[in-house]
């Protein structure tokens, strides 16, 4: 009987309690009884996931790359123009640049993939590789300062709708200087435009400039002549297109389940407009948020429709936040209407475009200086093809070094070494 008392008593000890009607707990040790609880976590959506499952537009991440590669040739041809002993680089004073421009290859490979825009020679005297600007880019830089300066007063009409979207009616001159080549301003906008007309800007401080009276004129956003248009053309109704924005959704992109509801209830919804003199208030109710959102989604896509080319760095828009009252995540904003913006990563470039004013990766509706930068584009797409007038001018160039001048039909002249020379720089 003690035996049998002990044995039930090592039983009841091993075995753990449990209530009636219910299965006794599983041990957590053995193969086939080894129990983990696991828990379903939602996932999070963020600028980041959203940044990774977008649905891409390869043509414009093509233009993207295109477009890198262009600036990188433009910080070289700057750095080769700042000097001033002659027409003509080294390569060997080129190759302490790569740092500074950013390539990741040697700088004599980087020039040889577009003849197009460098030349490379042998110096006559030091007999060491030398690079020059082709004449035809040089042109084209020409053809670029001249359409700046032609488009002179549509510059100061962009800047004075930035400022009349400002709260304040100011902006920094940093900001704009960081989005100057969007806008189409000179280098040296400050002096030339913004002291130039003094009777509609302020420059307050260094850094700052200000808007003297508002034109109520310039006070009308790029997206009310596409609302118009949509209201005489296919007929819709105004409670339709008096706050609608154009949808340009990408090929491949997957319309959930009750999207289509939700984007039709915030085509409707109204919203502050970029150029109504308002105090611009975060209101947490119902719909306040939304309002508010879309106020800046209407701000980026006036500010967008301002530039140029209808694309800016997504880190620039940044420096508008506080003028313009913008107190959200840009890139987030941007990422949540794929159908009116796009953000390109490529390059390690965080380019966004405004969808409706590009169809294959140009630009629908262009403007002389988006032309002859596209022509630059060309230019530099070409890379090594159509190198065969390049060969030819060489050899008549060769050929006419080596002709002998004679004077009445005996001898050379005096000084005829020194002609090759002189015309080869």
């Amino acid at each position: 009987m003690r035996v049998l008392d002990r044995y039930r008593l090592t039983i009841l000890q091993s075995t753990p309690f449990c209530l009636p009607f219910t299965r006794p707990q599983k041990f957590k040790f053995g193969p086939f009884n080894f129990f983990t609880q696991k828990r379903f976590k939602k996932p999070v959506i963020s600028a980041r996931t959203r940044l990774e499952d977008r649905v891409r537009d390869p043509k414009l991440d093509k233009l993207v790359t295109s477009i890198k590669k262009l600036r990188t040739i433009f910080n070289l041809l700057e750095l080769m123009l700042q000097r001033k002993r002659g027409p003509f680089v080294s390569v060997q004073l080129m190759s302490r640049w790569r740092n500074i421009v950013g390539l990741n290859i040697a700088i004599g490979g980087f020039i040889k993939k577009y003849p197009h825009v460098f030349e490379l020679f042998t110096h006559p005297i030091r007999r060491n590789l030398c690079c020059r600007i082709r004449q035809k880019v040089r042109v084209l830089m020409r053809e670029e300062e001249n359409a700046v300066k032609e488009c002179e007063l549509e510059a100061v009409c962009r800047v004075k709708k930035l400022l009349m979207m400002s709260v304040s009616g100011t902006v920094r001159l940093h900001a704009l200087r960081l989005i100057r080549t969007e806008l189409g301003l000179p280098r040296d906008f400050r002096d030339s435009i913004l002291a130039k007309y003094s009777g509609d800007f302020n420059l307050i401080g260094l850094e700052v400039v200000g808007l003297v009276c508002r034109d109520e004129n310039l006070g009308v956003a790029q997206v009310e002549t596409w609302r118009e248009k949509e209201y005489r053309e296919k007929w819709l109704s105004e409670f339709e297109t008096k706050h609608a924005f154009p949808i340009n959704f990408p090929t491949g992109f997957k319309i959930e389940a009750g999207v289509r509801d939700r984007l039709k209830n915030w085509q409707r919804l109204p919203y502050l407009k970029p150029y109504e003199r308002k105090e611009v208030v975060r209101v947490r109710t119902c719909g306040g948020m939304e309002r508010f959102k879309k106020r800046a989604v209407g701000i980026l896509h006036e500010l967008l429709s301002l530039t140029v080319e209808k694309m800016v760095e997504v880190d620039r828009l940044a420096h508008f936040r506080r003028d313009f009252a913008m107190e959200v995540n840009v890139r987030e904003l941007l990422l949540e209407h794929p159908g009116i913006f796009y953000i390109s990563t490529k390059g390690n470039l965080q380019m966004v475009f405004l969808r409706e004013a590009y169809c294959k990766g140009y630009l629908i509706e262009p403007n002389p200086i988006y032309v002859v930068r596209r022509k630059m584009l060309d230019l530099v797409l070409q890379g090594c093809r159509s190198t065969g007038e390049f060969v030819t001018e060489k050899e008549v160039k060769e050929a006419s070094d080596s002709l002998v001048y004679r004077t009445d039909g005996e001898g050379g002249r005096d000084g005829d070494w020194v002609i090759p020379i002189v015309e080869s720089l």
